[in-house]
């Protein structure tokens, strides 16, 4: 089924340099050190240098970490590093921030216009993939829904596991933000999904 989700424009400019710049800003910005961030987000001094100096693309799973020390969600990190800090308040299609995970393929794509709440993120999740975010990513969030589109999507919340079909919305308790995951356990088909973020 064909919609304006998966009408097809040019790709974006990959995030690379900017990305590694921004997540180096952030962390200067709040006086840290190096060695202060890996404390807060544990990952290792060595991989936030090397994503810092722009020698490594780090996966969802390290963005989700590094996001939740500075207090942002993933979509706001990827948005800033774009240059999209704020102010507008339509989101054209082809200009939202879109990003890749490198080692699973899961592909991000920020709906809503940057600093809005609630946040909106359609996501591509391919065949066998899984991307898992630490409770520190949720600690700022106050509410979360998520919206299969297609395919089906099975969401880890801590020891409970739920399988979304096409059409199923599920809402989280956030009072106590646990480590989640979602995963793709079709062998050929992808999942496409909408998650809505409401910060605290």
């Amino acid at each position: 089924m064909s919609n304006i989700l998966d009408a097809e424009f040019p790709a974006p400019e990959p995030l690379g340099s900017l990305l590694a710049g921004r997540l180096r800003r952030e962390r200067e910005a709040r006086g840290w050190s190096i060695t202060d961030l890996a404390a807060l987000s544990g990952v290792s001094r060595s991989m936030i240098s090397k994503i810092e100096r722009d020698e490594v693309s780090p996966t969802a799973a390290l963005l989700g970490k590094l996001s939740g020390a500075f207090g942002l969600t993933v979509s706001t990190l990827l948005a800033r590093a774009e240059g999209d800090g704020g102010g507008g308040r339509v989101s054209r299609r082809k200009e939202q921030s879109r990003w890749t995970d490198p080692e699973t393929g899961y592909l991000r794509r920020q709906l809503s216009p940057a600093g809005a709440d609630p946040e909106l993120v359609h996501v591509e999740m391919p065949p066998g993939a899984e991307v898992g975010y630490p409770a520190a990513s949720y600690a700022f969030v106050r509410g979360q829904c998520v919206w299969v589109l297609e395919g089906a999507l099975t969401i880890i919340d801590g020891d409970e596991e739920t399988l979304l079909s096409a059409g199923d919305c599920m809402a989280f308790d956030m009072a106590m933000p646990r480590a989640r995951a979602y995963a793709n356990r079709s062998p050929n088909k992808i999942a496409k999904y909408v998650v809505t973020l409401a910060r605290r």
